[in-house]
């Protein structure tokens, strides 16, 4: 997922590493922090890969600074990526709202929507941090008040993200609706017309 921030971030434009660091601290780094020994060298492994590109700079100071861009392949995968997720992505919630930060860069609705509809599913199945007989355990029939605490916040947190799937999901479908009826009228328009001659007078 940090290759992913480092992506999506640099689809804004350029920016220095430090900037760079700064953003996603913001967007992940009070549940798991950033360090430099894992931010460098995912950003050294996108540039290798021709993703992003670097470019060294004098700095206010006498250290230099090196900025950072998205490449015209960095952007396709940044796009593919954020079109076919990985199941953990999907699953994990921090992850999945790493994902949810850039899914609006995908231009196309309906696929934005085929992302929401696997989180969706994944909600619907039946599911508890613990299990007896085989069973999920509900918040009701656990005695201890600590994992009830846990079962109970996880119920909340889970019904309103439901709430939001559906409501975005029905957006979505609308605006995906609208963009096909476009692309129809658009290729309706630019057809040309071809009449039978009719009979001479």
């Amino acid at each position: 997922m940090l290759e992913l921030s480092i992506l999506g971030f640099l689809y804004g434009g350029a920016l220095h590493g430090y900037e760079l660091k700064e953003r996603i601290q913001g967007l992940s780094g009070h549940v798991r922090p950033v360090s430099d020994g894992a931010l460098y060298p995912a950003i050294t492994r996108l540039v290798r890969n021709g993703l992003v590109d670097s470019q060294t700079e004098p700095g206010a100071g006498a250290a230099p600074r090196r900025t950072l861009s998205l490449t015209d392949a960095g952007r396709a995968e940044l796009f593919a990526r954020l079109r076919s997720p990985k199941d953990g992505e999907i699953t994990d919630g921090q992850r999945f709202f790493t994902l949810l930060a850039f899914l609006g860069l995908l231009p196309d609705p309906a696929e934005q929507a085929a992302v929401l509809r696997r989180r969706q599913a994944f909600l619907e199945a039946p599911a508890s941090f613990f299990y007896a007989d085989g069973a999920p355990v509900r918040a009701e029939d656990e005695p201890d008040p600590f994992r009830r605490g846990m079962l109970r916040i996880a119920r909340a947190t889970g019904t309103e993200e439901k709430a939001w799937l559906t409501e975005t999901l029905a957006d979505l479908d609308r605006r995906a609706g609208a963009a096909d009826r476009g692309r129809s009228h658009g290729a309706d328009a630019a057809s040309p017309v071809i009449r039978k001659a009719g009979p001479k007078p």
